[in-house]
């Protein structure tokens, strides 16, 4: 009976494995990073609001109350986005825990009666949760693989990737984070809490998904990009929040790290969020401390406490602390340069052999991975015991299954404790507390703290990349605390004084290491005080960490400025490039030949035109009386597609319709033209034409945007790139130097004042200004 269960288990394995595609080719319907001379899978986002005939008539029919309406449904939505957040963050918490804590029973039990059979356990429970992980991200959710930051942040830059937003990125993301956490991967879970916040917060924003019939008509309010980056923002934050019990962490998050656009309004809205998160965070805990939740207990959500760790610090500890953060930017650039290089290996020659090889790539990691953890603390001698400490309320040696500080691996007498298996055959979670932990000196060796630092970063620039989805905050948080306690070490023995806390120097450590790869300041400061809750290293953690982001600065860029790079996502920069001030718009445009539409058109031409390139913007031009060509204004692609797909708008005469009498025709609502988030839209090979539809004309004025950004062909570049990047542009009109003014703009024409006549506006008094 045993015998023809196992077959059967065999023989599915083997369909499965069969139904995986061999080779690139193979793979059906993937959609991920951009790949470079493979055709680009990113697009432009448009910020800019299109201001046709269709968008003009819809704001006016809107009245006070919808604006107003419209305000309460987006309260509502950073509601849902909090709460979502909170819940995705509260699953994969718990199962990864309980699978965690189930994994680490069980092989402690075996290993009381066999190492061997032990070993082979812990690599078998570890393999299936990786296989699971790697199989949902490379058959179900390729999107879904990596720490999503990256993309995240191109796409709040103005940068869509295919398929990052969808709801089976969403899923991928959280099934796949629970098998490569629990599976014991050199990866963390933070940064793929941020794509599931912003994966929530833009489903709600276009009001669920339409593939699995999961909408709701009452959130379809939002229909242009800029709300729904709002709400992606709003999602970035609380992925923050979420993470690691950091509300106020997650909006400096948002503001420093991802956001490209920011406004007080934005703010309250992010605050309000990141605030829900933190009480459902909250009461998930309060109500799991009762024993509701397995194995899951006050751990698990990252919060290390060490406010009862050193009271004070001397002028002569800064030096040692200063070559902390020098270590950490160190460190971090090289891990940065290190990913860039495995990442491109990868990208370039091991995954272009298919999925397969994806697959045996996350599962080859696990099992060295496995064995590492497993084996090196075999290694090991034992260390007796410390003298008990009542006041320190910590147990020595840990129960056999328990986690926490001095456990008792390999070790032949019972008041022993192996250092090395207290950091390496443990969860990642309980093994920076352990790092963190005050009131336990010489817990840890040197040797055994620098054989960790070696192989643990090894781990994590190998397993950076894999098909499986990946955050770097805590690999970086357990590889600076192990430096930093080692410097703690050497402070403690040198200077000889009883309140120096090497727990102390191994959370600096972190601070240095996460500032040196991933260049954050004020958030991340902000982050380490909160988990820490220790407000009394304030300054500490600045001074490292501006000196680890000096340091990493001077040889490359931030860890997720280089993946962004990697993934050929177009980020623009806060700052223009130097270069740049001695260069012209006209110069920038180089020799393009302009394709350009003129007002009345035909659908012939149209399709002509699209096939042939993949411009998104045309411009539309029209014939004066005078007989001289004036631009009339700028059509998308994706608004030529929605026309020509309903094909309501054609004509037979070749005239403009207000030359014929007749008054534009609106035959469509503003949300036709939406194009659905992370999806490619309509394509023109999925329209069908008939000879008779090719030979009718499109009058394009009631669609065109009217009023597009226009420059001088001599306006320098720099300030052209301000002027794209601060307005969020996806297209931008250079044109010969105008020869005429009709007027001029001034502070004073844009601040107005509403009377009780709500037709009627009065320019304020203009006597307080000087013009």
């Amino acid at each position: 009976m045993l015998s023809d269960h196992f077959q059967n288990g065999v023989e599915t394995a083997k369909l499965m494995w069969s139904r995986i595609p061999a080779t690139e080719e193979e793979e059906v319907g993937e959609v991920g990073p951009s790949r470079k001379g493979n055709g680009s899978t990113v697009e432009s986002l448009d910020y800019e609001v299109v201001e046709n005939f269709a968008y003009r008539e819809e704001q006016a029919k809107r009245g006070k109350l919808y604006m107003g309406y419209a305000v309460l449904v987006k309260w509502f939505l950073a509601l849902l986005i909090g709460i979502g957040t909170g819940l995705a963050a509260v699953f994969i918490n718990l199962s990864v825990e309980n699978f965690a804590g189930w994994k680490f029973s069980l092989t402690f039990q075996i290993i009381q009666k066999s190492y061997f059979a032990g070993f082979l356990v812990y690599i078998l429970i570890n393999l299936v949760l990786v296989l699971s992980s790697v199989y949902i991200i490379t058959c179900f959710a390729p999107a879904a693989s990596g720490s999503g930051i990256p993309e995240i942040k191109g796409y709040l830059n103005g940068i869509d990737t295919h398929g990052i937003l969808l709801f089976r990125t969403l899923i991928g993301k959280i099934f796949g984070s629970i098998g490569s956490v629990g599976g014991g991967l050199a990866l963390g879970k933070e940064g793929p809490l941020v794509h599931i916040g912003a994966c929530i917060a833009s489903l709600l924003g276009q009001g669920g998904t339409t593939k699995y019939h999961l909408q709701s008509r009452w959130l379809q309010v939002f229909s242009s990009e800029r709300d729904r980056r709002d709400l992606v923002t709003c999602g970035c934050a609380a992925g923050v929040a979420a993470a690691f019990r950091a509300p106020v962490g997650g909006v400096l998050f948002a503001l420093e790290e991802v956001t490209s656009w920011w406004r007080s309004q934005l703010m309250w809205r992010v605050f309000f969020t990141s605030a829900i998160v933190a009480v459902v965070v909250r009461t998930a805990m309060g109500w799991c401390k009762d024993g509701n939740c397995g194995h899951f207990g006050a751990g698990g959500f990252i919060i290390w406490d060490i406010s009862g760790g050193q009271e004070d610090y001397s002028f002569e500890e800064l030096l040692p602390m200063a070559v902390i953060g020098v270590i950490g930017g160190l460190l971090g650039a090289l891990f940065n340069q290190l990913t860039l290089y495995m990442t491109h290996w990868r990208r370039s020659y091991l995954h272009k052999k298919g999925i397969r090889v994806k697959i045996i790539e996350a599962c080859l990691i696990s099992v060295i991975t496995s064995a590492i953890s497993f084996g090196l603390p075999l290694f090991r001698r034992c260390t007796p015991c410390p003298e008990a400490d009542a006041n320190s309320g910590i147990e020595c040696p840990q129960a056999p299954g328990m986690f926490g500080n001095y456990v008792n691996f390999y070790c032949q007498n019972n008041k022993e404790y192996n250092d090395l298996a207290t950091i390496f055959f443990n969860t990642q979670d309980d093994a920076i507390r352990n790092l963190f932990s005050a009131k336990t000196a010489h817990e840890f060796s040197a040797q055994s703290l620098l054989t960790f630092l070696v192989m643990f970063y090894t781990l994590a620039v190998v397993t950076f990349g894999t098909a499986v989805p990946a955050g770097q905050f805590v690999p970086g948080i357990m590889i600076g605390s192990t430096y930093g306690r080692l410097v703690g070490m050497f402070v403690v023995s040198f200077y000889k004084k009883l309140n120096i806390e090497e727990g102390t120097y191994a959370l600096l450590g972190a601070a240095s290491f996460l500032g040196g790869s991933m260049r954050m300041t004020v958030s991340l400061c902000v982050i380490m005080v909160e988990i820490t809750n220790n407000l009394k290293l304030l300054p500490l953690i600045m001074l490292v960490l501006l000196i680890s982001k000096a340091v990493g600065d001077a040889f490359n860029e931030g860890l997720y400025e280089e993946q962004a790079g990697l993934r050929a996502i177009p980020l623009l920069e806060s700052r223009p490039k130097y270069q740049m001030r001695y260069m012209t718009a006209k110069e920038a445009c180089g020799n393009q030949n302009v394709v350009y539409f003129p007002r009345v058109v035909k659908v012939a031409d149209i399709v002509s035109i699209l096939r042939s390139n993949d411009h998104n913007g045309f411009p539309v031009v029209d014939h004066a009386r005078s007989g001289e060509t004036l631009v009339i204004g700028l059509i998308l692609r994706s608004h030529l597609l929605v026309l020509l797909q309903s094909k309501v708008d054609f004509q037979h005469s070749p005239l403009p319709c207000d030359s014929r009498g007749d008054l534009l025709p609106i035959r469509h609502n503003l949300s036709e033209f939406v194009k659905p988030v992370s999806s490619k839209g309509i394509s023109l090979h999925d329209i069908h034409f008939t000879p008779d539809d090719l030979e009718m004309y499109i009058d394009l004025a009631p669609f065109l945007n009217p009023s597009p950004y226009v420059v001088p062909e001599d306006m320098s570049l720099t300030k052209v790139y301000n002027l794209f990047r601060q307005l969020g542009l996806r297209h931008l009109l250079v044109v010969p130097r105008p020869a005429r003014v009709i007027g001029m703009i001034t502070r004073k024409d844009l601040i107005l004042e509403d009377n009780d006549d709500p037709t009627a506006v009065e320019l304020q008094s203009t006597s307080r200004y000087t013009i």
